[in-house]
């Protein structure tokens, strides 16, 4: 049947989803997240069970991201340098057996909170290689025409997990145990193995060969050098750098704001993240909708500015019914913030240096979260998650209003040097 001058609702909002390889890996995502948000919340819960302690949970998220933290650059060349399917086809692999392993240490009751720890390590050194890959694989799937849209699908896809997987969690934790979170989550990335099987993407010409500690520092240095002389990519990431580092520790202060400030139980707790999780995905439809128009400066700062002022308002009150609401705000803000971020630096970048600029963006993203996770633990422990929130909060405003004026700036710079027309 012949499409309307205007196309099919599909083909007019969602045109990524029309390509088979973007499609197929898209699918796969949105079984595979659902399975990670529950041992998320099934970590998170397993620690406070374990501890009691907001500090130790800030411990296991800072270990788990310590590699991203410390290698996220130099893993940048070797991204650029192997074929992008098969480095994820093992990275996913790899999750499944260390999930696997969380699940049997768990289920037979001998799991430790050290044990916790090394795993989160592990899981983070894979992480290390598979987010920014993940994320740069995008456009070969897509194509750049659609990469806005394909970017606010993989967004949407994060999200509609992020709603199932911690209310189905909080569920099952209170009804069966924390295990069979981590047994689903092994069994959930058999979907995107099986759908990269399928998957037929062109070749890409090699990146330069990194066959030397000196080609590594060498291609690192060609990365930042490249970021650093280009603004539309340099300012967000700044941007990113401080919203991750002080507002973006959901994983610490939101479970310790329900069982502290609110006086949650597991469930109450998967709800909470779950109306973060509806915002999130709303937004990134929404994105998706208006991918045709391109990333927008607007929901870029302004997405930063109100996940800020949502996160403020949240620590100032203690209605549970609100403090949803004011998550569901978070996460729409958040998810416009961030996936305008990613899409505008993907945009902004060559073909050969896209695999240093997301592995910047990974640094910067969840690189940092180790220092932010120790930092809000330890504000938390002191003075109790509200307070937490609430600072974070301000401190992210701030530098969202001082990026806001420096584009501003800038561009009037580039106004007065311009030539006359």
């Amino acid at each position: 049947m012949q499409a309307s001058p205007h196309g099919t609702i599909g083909e007019r909002y969602f045109p990524a989803l029309r390509q088979r390889n973007f499609r197929l890996f898209w699918l796969g995502q949105c079984v595979s997240l659902a399975g990670t948000w529950m041992q998320n919340v099934g970590q998170s819960w397993l620690v406070l069970e374990m501890t009691g302690s907001a500090g130790k949970l800030a411990v296991v998220s800072a270990v788990q991201f310590l590699p991203m933290m410390l290698l996220s650059l130099f893993a940048g060349p070797f991204i650029d340098r192997f074929p992008k399917k098969r480095t994820i086809l093992f990275t996913q692999s790899a999750l499944a057996i260390l999930a696997l392993a969380l699940a049997i240490l768990t289920w037979t009751g001998v799991v430790r909170y050290w044990m916790v720890l090394v795993m989160a390590f592990l899981l983070g050194m894979v992480q290390l290689i598979d987010n920014p890959t993940r994320q740069a694989y995008v456009i070969e799937l897509s194509g750049r025409e659609h990469l806005m849209n394909a970017v606010s699908l993989n967004s949407a896809a994060f999200n509609l997990a992020r709603i199932l997987g911690p209310a189905v969690a909080g569920v099952l934790i209170e009804l069966v145990g924390i295990p069979p979170c981590y047994f689903l989550n092994a069994l959930s990335f058999v979907a995107v193995i099986v759908a990269l099987l399928f998957v037929k993407t062109p070749p890409l010409a090699a990146g330069k060969p990194v066959s030397s500690v000196k080609d590594v520092l060498e291609s690192v240095k060609d990365g930042l050098g490249y970021i650093g002389r280009r603004g539309e990519i340099a300012l967000p990431l700044a941007l990113l750098a401080v919203i991750s580092l002080f507002v973006i520790n959901y994983n610490v202060f939101v479970p310790t704001f329900a069982r502290l400030s609110l006086g949650r139980t597991a469930s109450g707790y998967g709800f909470m993240m779950t109306a973060m999780g509806i915002g999130s995905f709303v937004a990134a439809m929404a994105l998706a909708v208006r991918s045709k128009k391109g990333p927008s400066a607007l929901r870029l700062y302004g997405g930063a500015v109100g996940a800020c002022l949502a996160i403020i308002a949240c620590g100032l009150q203690r209605n549970y019914i609100l403090t949803c609401v004011l998550l569901g705000i978070t996460g729409f803000c958040t998810i416009s913030f961030s996936a305008s971020t990613n899409a505008t630096i993907q945009l902004s970048s060559d073909d050969e240096h896209r695999g240093r600029v997301m592995s910047a963006f990974s640094l910067v993203f969840g690189g940092v979260t180790p220092i932010g996770a120790l930092y809000a633990g330890a504000v938390c422990e002191a003075a109790g998650p509200a307070f937490t929130m609430i600072l974070s909060g301000a401190i992210g405003l701030v530098a969202a209003l001082a990026a806001v004026m420096y584009r501003r700036s800038a561009h009037r710079r580039e106004r007065d040097l311009s030539p006359a027309a």
